[in-house]
């Protein structure tokens, strides 16, 4: 069921630079149309756990709303895309950053800058029904109390509607699976013994849901080394 997505979905598809701000602040273009990359769900992290930071890596954070699909489907119009959402989550999308711009500027993928192990902190799952509107809503992280993010799902360049329609036309998205929606601007560096606490509100300031996780040095596996 979709409610237990961190066990049975089998993907995490996560929308980039859907804020003009956020890829602006990276150096990028807003994008003409949807683009996406693959996490894998062994990256999953409930709320309360500890994000391994690998040895080498300037880990980022990233807030972002997440859509729990309830359905499996292929080619959904936007029109029809509600019908199979089957609710929202709050996630943090952890970046290798120093790793990301190796391989980027080598032309290479990004599956291991955003792949690690614990680099997808969630929360719980809110019904759909629960939620008026999902381009109304507030997106907060702090650092030991420290807000760094603070933004709008209003602010989205693409909407929940065109983002289903665009990734269903590419692969099929199946129940359980979760889509990442994108950052509002302000992400940076998580480091060893952080605090980090997130937020989603809605218009009226009530908080809907809470993520929070700390930040540990990982000893053991990956370790980058950067070129001399």
């Amino acid at each position: 069921m979709a409610s237990n997505f961190i066990r049975t979905g089998k993907k995490i598809v996560a929308i980039g630079r859907n804020y003009v701000a956020h890829a602006k602040e990276l150096g990028n273009k807003p994008p003409k149309e949807p683009f996406f990359f693959l996490k894998p769900t062994s990256s999953f992290l409930p709320s309360a756990g500890k994000v391994e930071i690998p040895r080498g890596i300037v880990a980022h954070h990233e807030v972002e709303l997440g859509i729990v699909i309830g359905k499996t489907a292929r080619d959904i119009p936007a029109s029809q895309a509600n019908a199979f959402i089957a609710g929202y989550t709050l996630a943090v999308d952890m970046t290798a950053r120093n790793l990301q711009d190796k391989v980027r500027k080598a032309g290479l993928p990004w599956s291991a800058a955003k792949g690690f192990d614990t680099f997808t902190p969630v929360g719980g799952w809110i019904p759909k029904e629960n939620i008026t509107d999902p381009h109304n809503l507030r997106l907060s992280l702090a650092i030991n109390g420290f807000t760094k993010q603070d933004g709008s799902t209003g602010d989205m360049i693409f909407k929940i509607p065109q983002l289903i329609e665009h990734v269903s036309s590419i692969m099929t998205l199946e129940e359980g699976d979760l889509l990442l929606t994108g950052a509002p601007s302000g992400v940076g560096p998580v480091v060893s013994g952080d605090h980090v606490t997130c937020a989603l509100r809605d218009a009226s300031g009530k908080e809907l849901m809470k993520l929070e996780f700390d930040a540990v040095q990982r000893e053991k596996g990956y370790h980058f080394v950067p070129d001399l």
